[in-house]
């Protein structure tokens, strides 16, 4: 069995310590080095080679924001889990769009961490229905002007997905897995991943939570009312 690779990123040591003992403990994962500050992350990437990166957002020097893009822009990125105090904040938002797959909170239990970064180490983002909801509500609370600008913006690049992409965007946006949008659809689950990569590939986008960023954004779910708690 290959282990994770994984980077923690946190100005805090005593964090940074809490969650090598908590991580560095699975079979499955190994702590390839740690960092205090954003800029010290670029450069330890090159040299430790890390799949996944865990990411303090809020720091003094070079915060977690300006890192993570930094690091997506690049080819051939690790993947980015946030990690912060906040459920839905514009700087969660922003390393959304930037590239990262999903965040956790410092509160959440280590067995909970630890799933999520095996799940972004497998290529599928962590960020629930419900949370994809509040941040959906934190951007809605800009400016009227930035809004409609960003809704034209992400209407030209939806309308040239075909109908089935757009379906597929729609579909990843509520937050439904490959195998609900197959049941949904009425198609198998090997042509739904299909389409997920056209559609990543399409519109150079790095993962599904920008895809649900972008249907959002689009006024594509605007008619979509989802009950998750």
């Amino acid at each position: 069995m290959t282990a994770i690779r994984l980077l923690l990123v946190d100005d805090d040591p005593l964090v940074r310590a809490g969650l090598s003992l908590m991580l560095g403990g699975a079979e499955d994962v190994e702590i390839v080095g740690e960092a205090a500050d954003g800029d010290e992350v670029v450069a330890l990437v090159d040299r430790t080679r890390p799949d996944v990166v865990l990411m303090d957002i809020r720091m003094p020097g070079t915060d977690g924001l300006t890192a993570t893009e930094r690091l997506r822009s690049r080819p051939d990125a690790p993947q980015v889990v946030v990690l912060t105090t906040f459920h839905a904040d514009e700087q969660v938002l922003r390393a959304l769009r930037a590239g990262a797959a999903g965040f956790v909170l410092k509160d959440t239990p280590p067995a909970e961490i630890l799933h999520a970064v095996r799940r972004v180490a497998a290529g599928d983002p962590v960020l629930s229905p419900a949370v994809t909801r509040r941040l959906m509500e934190q951007a809605a609370g800009t400016a009227p002007d930035a809004r409609h600008a960003r809704r034209t913006r992400a209407r030209a690049r939806v309308d040239t997905l075909s109908d089935r992409e757009r379906e597929v965007a729609v579909a990843v946006g509520r937050g439904m897995a490959n195998a609900d949008i197959a049941s949904h659809l009425f198609m198998s689950v090997a042509t739904v991943k299909a389409h997920v990569s056209r559609i990543l590939a399409g519109l150079d986008l790095d993962n599904r939570v920008q895809i649900a960023l972008l249907a959002y954004d689009a006024g594509l779910l605007d008619d979509y009312h989802d009950d998750t708690p």
